[in-house]
């Protein structure tokens, strides 16, 4: 599977192009307002992000919300507040309502590929990335969770998002 960061955001999107099963046109996001990522999209923080290694300017998804067989723009700014090197990973789950469609761990720094972004990750990183969407995106609820670390193990950032599609 592969998933995408340059700054965290964009796991959901690579995993929305690479599965083809995450956002649909009747998308309707179910959102904690208290850790809402800034901008215009369904994510939120797993819990305050004040600690995160990777603080999130916003994420803007075009047309938010996504829809199915269109293409879905990302634009995306945060800051690293500390180098993330090498040997980072991603804890990446998916379920469709209370079935684990995926549970896996990525290598950060090969993602990072994805987005022309290579190790180690410091400072304001700012992207856009364009996929598309497949139109055959099966109707239901879905939740993903990213939970990125260093390879010490200290959280670079947690997010998630759970859509419903009709």
């Amino acid at each position: 599977m592969k998933l995408s960061l340059s700054v965290a955001p964009l796991l959901l999107s690579t995993l929305v192009a690479s599965k083809s099963f995450l956002f649909g046109s009747q998308q309707q996001p179910l959102v904690d307002d208290s850790l809402s990522v800034p901008g215009n999209n369904p994510l939120e923080f797993c819990a305050d992000p004040t600690n995160y290694i990777l603080a999130i300017d916003h994420v803007d998804l075009d047309p938010n919300p996504p829809q199915k067989g269109k293409a879905l723009q990302i634009k995306a700014k945060g800051n690293f507040t500390e180098e993330v090197e090498q040997g980072a990973y991603i804890n990446l789950s998916v379920r469709y309502g209370l079935i684990t469609l995926v549970k896996t761990t990525a290598d950060l720094c090969e993602q990072m590929k994805e987005v022309d972004e290579s190790c180690p990750l410091e400072g304001i990183k700012d992207f856009t990335k364009d996929v598309t969407l497949p139109k055959e995106i099966p109707p239901g609820t879905y939740t993903v969770l990213a939970d990125v670390y260093t390879q010490e193990a200290k959280q670079v950032t947690c997010l998630k998002a759970t859509v419903h599609f009709s």
